[in-house]
Parts: C-alpha cells; sequence; structure tokens
C-alpha cells in the first residue's frame, strides 16, 4: 500500500532543510537578486531531474548493496556537509548586492552530480516509498518527474528568501 502522506512528508522536508542546492541558490539570490538567480535554480532542476532518473533506473539494484555502501555514503555526506559548513563559516560578511559573477545554468546542473543529498534523497524514496508498490515505467517516470520538482522547488524558495532578506542578511551574519 502505498503511503502518500509519509512519502509527501518525507520529499517536503529533505527538499527544504539545508543543503548546497538551497544554501547556493540563497546565496545567489543575495547577491545577485531573485531573477538573476533564476538560470542557476533551472539548472538544478534539470540537474535534478537527470540524477532522480539514473537513480530510479539503477535503485533496485543499488538497494540490495545498500547495507554494504551505507558507511561509505555516510562518511561521505558528512565530509560534504562539513566541507559547506566550513566554506559559509569563511564566507566574507560583507554581502555584495551590486552583483557579480552570475551562476549560470551549467552549475546548478552540475552541482546535482556531486550532491550527496539528492542520492540520499532518490535512493530512500525509491526503496522505501515507491519501488515496493509501483514497477510500470509510467508510475516510475511519473514518480521522478514528482520527486525532481519537489525537490528542486527548495532551492526556489531558498532563493525567494535570500532575495527578501538579503538587507537583515548584510546586517547580521
Amino acid at each position: 500500500m502505498f503511503r502518500l502522506y509519509d512519502f509527501l512528508i518525507y520529499c517536503f522536508i529533505t527538499a527544504y532543510t539545508p543543503g548546497a542546492n538551497n544554501l547556493l541558490s540563497m546565496s545567489n539570490a543575495i547577491r545577485l537578486g531573485f531573477r538573476r538567480s533564476i538560470r542557476f535554480n533551472f539548472g538544478i532542476l534539470a540537474g535534478f531531474a537527470v540524477v532522480m532518473s539514473v537513480c530510479t533506473v539503477f535503485s533496485a539494484t543499488l538497494y540490495s548493496f545498500l547495507p554494504k555502501v551505507k558507511m561509505v555514503m555516510q562518511i561521505l555526506g558528512a565530509a560534504y556537509m562539513l566541507y559547506l559548513a566550513w566554506k559559509v563559516w569563511k564566507s566574507s560578511a560583507e554581502v555584495n548586492t551590486e552583483g557579480g559573477k552570475e551562476a549560470g545554468f551549467i552549475s546548478g546542473m552540475v552541482l546535482q552530480f556531486i550532491n550527496p543529498k539528492i542520492y540520499i534523497y532518490a535512493i530512500t524514496a525509491m526503496s522505501l516509498y515507491i519501488l515496493p508498490v509501483y514497477r510500470s515505467g509510467t508510475a516510475l517516470t511519473g514518480f521522478t518527474a514528482v520527486l525532481s520538482l519537489i525537490g528542486a522547488s527548495g532551492s526556489f524558495i531558498w532563493a525567494l528568501f535570500g532575495a527578501a532578506f538579503c538587507k537583515f542578511f548584510s546586517r547580521h551574519r
């Protein structure tokens, strides 16, 4: 039985908690404004769709190896999060709202391939919620699209907040 409520809670919590996409989207919107950060966010969406598709195709196989890979993924994920925390901590207190180099579509898309949070999101959603109930290509394609849209929506929301609270963030590091 498919548990829609549990599935949606998982998806939205994962999509809207801090991660590489959300923090970089907010940072770009603070520096450049929301409109100039849109291309980066569409790159995130495109990359999300590609990663979700790959994870959907290989999720059943990966799930059988998950106990063996779990520790490695946890260590790599923790190291990546510590790296991001270090970069945020060492970033300049000055917020330059005069513009700067725009992060484009390609950089947003490429980021998805090194973002461990997306892989965990995709594999967990597929192996716990979707694959036990649905196996048809149409259903898996639909869920891949839903996971991509929900996941990438977090970066758009964080960009909106970054643009809205730009002055606050520049005063209160």
